[in-house]
């Protein structure tokens, strides 16, 4: 397995109406590498988003769903969410301003 760099961790924030009304609660949710670790998420959103302070991740694998074309079948990719709390003195994350 490949050593993960803290840039390669985060692939893209999930924007959903559920995770916009989570970030009054500065919950943020990310999708990310399906081998990260909570670790390696903290110190991620921490180095990325400068003035950051991460309280707590939860993480969550999804399994593939199960697609068909015609007669033959196959899985999308399986992919790992994780959701972000940050500390009440922390700075918000500028990216999820103004949507």
């Amino acid at each position: 397995m490949a050593d993960l760099k803290y840039y390669d961790v985060l692939l893209k924030p999930v924007i959903t109406e559920k995770s916009m009304n989570s970030m009054a609660e500065k919950k943020y949710t990310f999708l990310v590498h399906p081998s990260a670790t909570k670790v390696q998420v903290k110190e991620a959103v921490e180095k990325m988003f400068k003035g950051t302070k991460v309280k707590s991740v939860n993480t969550m694998n999804k399994e593939g769903k199960l697609k068909r074309r015609g007669q033959t079948a196959g899985k999308t990719a399986k992919t790992k969410k994780a959701i972000v709390a940050l500390t009440a003195e922390s700075k918000d994350i500028e990216f999820f301003e103004g949507m």
